[in-house]
Protein backbone atom coordinates (compact mmCIF):
# COMPACT_ATOMS: atom_id res chain seq x y z
CA UNK A 1 0.00 0.00 0.00
CA UNK A 2 1.50 3.34 -0.98
CA UNK A 3 2.07 6.07 1.59
CA UNK A 4 -0.12 8.47 -0.40
CA UNK A 5 -3.05 6.02 -0.28
CA UNK A 6 -2.60 5.53 3.45
CA UNK A 7 -2.72 9.29 4.05
CA UNK A 8 -5.76 9.68 1.82
CA UNK A 9 -7.39 6.94 3.86
CA UNK A 10 -6.46 8.66 7.11
CA UNK A 11 -8.07 11.86 5.81
CA UNK A 12 -11.24 10.06 4.70
CA UNK A 13 -11.58 8.04 7.90
CA UNK A 14 -10.77 11.17 9.91
CA UNK A 15 -13.74 12.88 8.32
CA UNK A 16 -15.96 9.91 9.14
CA UNK A 17 -14.70 9.82 12.73
CA UNK A 18 -15.33 13.54 13.24
CA UNK A 19 -18.82 13.19 11.78
CA UNK A 20 -19.55 10.21 14.03
CA UNK A 21 -18.33 12.19 17.05
CA UNK A 22 -20.62 15.08 16.18
CA UNK A 23 -23.65 12.81 15.74
CA UNK A 24 -23.06 10.71 18.87
CA UNK A 25 -22.28 13.74 21.05
CA UNK A 26 -25.32 15.64 19.81
CA UNK A 27 -27.73 12.73 20.28
CA UNK A 28 -26.46 11.78 23.73
CA UNK A 29 -26.39 15.42 24.88
CA UNK A 30 -29.90 15.99 23.55
CA UNK A 31 -31.23 13.00 25.48
CA UNK A 32 -29.27 13.74 28.66
CA UNK A 33 -30.12 17.47 28.73
CA UNK A 34 -27.70 18.21 31.58
CA UNK A 35 -24.92 20.74 31.94
CA UNK A 36 -22.51 17.81 32.49
CA UNK A 37 -20.81 16.88 29.16
CA UNK A 38 -22.29 13.38 28.89
CA UNK A 39 -21.98 13.36 25.09
CA UNK A 40 -18.22 13.87 25.18
CA UNK A 41 -17.92 11.27 27.93
CA UNK A 42 -19.78 8.67 25.83
CA UNK A 43 -17.68 9.49 22.77
CA UNK A 44 -14.38 9.21 24.63
CA UNK A 45 -15.26 6.00 26.50
CA UNK A 46 -16.55 4.28 23.36
CA UNK A 47 -13.44 5.52 21.55
CA UNK A 48 -11.19 4.05 24.26
CA UNK A 49 -13.01 0.73 23.89
CA UNK A 50 -12.63 0.82 20.10
CA UNK A 51 -8.97 1.82 20.16
CA UNK A 52 -8.25 -0.91 22.71
CA UNK A 53 -10.04 -3.39 20.45
CA UNK A 54 -7.98 -2.33 17.46
CA UNK A 55 -4.77 -2.60 19.52
CA UNK A 56 -5.76 -6.09 20.58
CA UNK A 57 -6.14 -7.12 16.95
CA UNK A 58 -2.45 -6.32 16.36
CA UNK A 59 -3.05 -4.67 12.98
CA UNK A 60 -0.40 -3.93 10.42
CA UNK A 61 1.16 -0.47 10.81
CA UNK A 62 -0.82 0.90 7.85
CA UNK A 63 -4.15 -0.45 9.09
CA UNK A 64 -3.43 0.75 12.63
CA UNK A 65 -2.72 4.23 11.24
CA UNK A 66 -5.93 4.18 9.20
CA UNK A 67 -8.21 2.89 11.92
CA UNK A 68 -6.52 4.22 15.06
CA UNK A 69 -5.28 7.61 13.97
CA UNK A 70 -7.70 8.22 11.12
CA UNK A 71 -11.04 7.19 12.56
CA UNK A 72 -10.64 6.84 16.34
CA UNK A 73 -8.25 9.79 16.61
CA UNK A 74 -10.80 12.13 15.11
CA UNK A 75 -13.74 10.44 16.84
CA UNK A 76 -12.37 10.94 20.36
CA UNK A 77 -11.60 14.37 21.65
CA UNK A 78 -9.15 15.18 24.42
CA UNK A 79 -9.32 18.91 23.72
CA UNK A 80 -13.12 19.07 24.04
CA UNK A 81 -12.92 17.06 27.26
CA UNK A 82 -10.44 19.53 28.75
CA UNK A 83 -12.31 22.59 27.46
CA UNK A 84 -15.58 21.35 28.96
CA UNK A 85 -13.84 20.62 32.24
CA UNK A 86 -12.38 24.14 32.23
CA UNK A 87 -15.82 25.60 31.45
CA UNK A 88 -17.36 23.73 34.37
CA UNK A 89 -14.61 25.03 36.68
CA UNK A 90 -15.07 28.60 35.44
CA UNK A 91 -18.79 28.28 36.18
CA UNK A 92 -17.81 27.20 39.71
CA UNK A 93 -19.17 23.71 39.15
CA UNK A 94 -16.06 22.25 40.73
CA UNK A 95 -17.63 18.90 41.61
CA UNK A 96 -18.79 18.42 38.03
CA UNK A 97 -15.37 19.43 36.68
CA UNK A 98 -13.59 16.97 38.96
CA UNK A 99 -16.20 14.30 38.23
CA UNK A 100 -15.60 14.79 34.51
CA UNK A 101 -11.91 14.01 34.98
CA UNK A 102 -12.34 11.14 37.44
CA UNK A 103 -15.20 9.44 35.60
CA UNK A 104 -13.45 9.73 32.24
CA UNK A 105 -10.29 8.10 33.54
CA UNK A 106 -12.12 5.57 35.73
CA UNK A 107 -14.22 4.39 32.78
CA UNK A 108 -11.74 5.02 29.97
CA UNK A 109 -8.93 2.81 31.23
CA UNK A 110 -11.15 -0.25 31.80
CA UNK A 111 -12.85 0.36 28.44
CA UNK A 112 -9.48 0.36 26.66
CA UNK A 113 -8.45 -2.77 28.55
CA UNK A 114 -11.73 -4.52 27.73
CA UNK A 115 -11.43 -3.58 24.07
CA UNK A 116 -7.85 -4.85 23.93
CA UNK A 117 -8.85 -8.08 25.63
CA UNK A 118 -11.72 -8.61 23.18
CA UNK A 119 -9.54 -7.76 20.18
CA UNK A 120 -6.78 -10.12 21.31
CA UNK A 121 -9.31 -12.93 21.73
CA UNK A 122 -10.11 -12.86 18.01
Amino acid sequence: MSVALVWLGVCALGGLGATARFVVDREVSRRASRPFPVGTLVVNISGALLLGFLAGLVLSPHLALLAGTGFVGSYTTFSTWMLETQRLAEERQIRSALANIVISVALGLPAAWLGQTLGAAL
